[in-house]
């Protein structure tokens, strides 16, 4: 035991002699400034997702509203088209990355399905529908302003199509949307009919996807 104790002190008197080099030597502090730039480069160049974000299906991507700091990881989406369900004007910043990218801009406002008096509006579902079933438009991103309530409608209403249960449509809504699920969400998208999204479909640029409704 005391020999034990002997060693243990002699380790820490040792290890208290140890100390950090000192930046007496301008060499150091130079080494010192690449590391702060190459930490600095290395957070401007990661790549962080926009919130909410999950790959739908091959070539779909749903999330929140894009920021400046998601720029990066976009790029590595080689994303041809983004669809926002914003019903605002498109921030400049943004459509000057989308040109930059060469990103197709497609817009589908829809205000938030919220009782008791606004309710999202049926058509222009159907018009995102049939722009996220050509396959020319693929890769995409879908978003809107949290990516959770039209991005989940829309999505639901995609669901469908994939002739998806209803309880894994809701279970995937409510995954999304947690804590503020809409029951007014789920009951659009338990009332859409699908149906009126094919005449507005080019069946040559069907993605292929295996659960796809086949309506002809």
């Amino acid at each position: 035991m005391t020999d034990n104790k002997v060693i243990a002190e002699e380790i820490i008197e040792e290890s208290s002699l140890v100390q950090a080099p000192k930046v007496m030597d301008p060499n150091w502090a130079l080494l010192d400034s690449f590391n702060v730039q190459d930490d600095t480069e290395m957070f401007e160049e990661a790549l962080i997702p926009p919130e909410n974000f999950n790959m739908v299906c091959e070539h779909v991507y749903r999330s929140s509203f894009p920021k400046k700091k998601h720029y990066k990881f976009l790029e590595k989406l080689k994303l041809k088209s983004v669809l926002t369900l914003i019903l605002e004007e498109y921030p400049e910043q943004n459509m000057k990355f989308l040109e930059e990218q060469n990103i197709q801009f497609l817009q589908f406002g829809i205000a938030g399905n919220k009782e008791p008096f606004v309710q999202i509006p049926e058509d222009k579902i159907s018009a995102a529908l049939a722009a996220l079933l050509d396959k020319r438009n693929h890769p995409i991103l879908i978003h809107c302003n949290k990516g959770k309530h039209r991005t989940g409608c829309l999505i639901g209403c995609l669901r469908k199509i994939q002739n998806w249960s209803h309880t894994s449509i809701f279970d995937e809504y409510r995954r999304f949307s947690h804590p503020k699920s809409r029951s007014m969400d789920q009951q659009f998208i338990e009332l859409y009919d699908a149906k009126q999204v094919w005449p507005l479909v080019d069946k040559r640029h069907l993605p292929n996807w295996p659960t796809l409704a086949d309506p002809y």
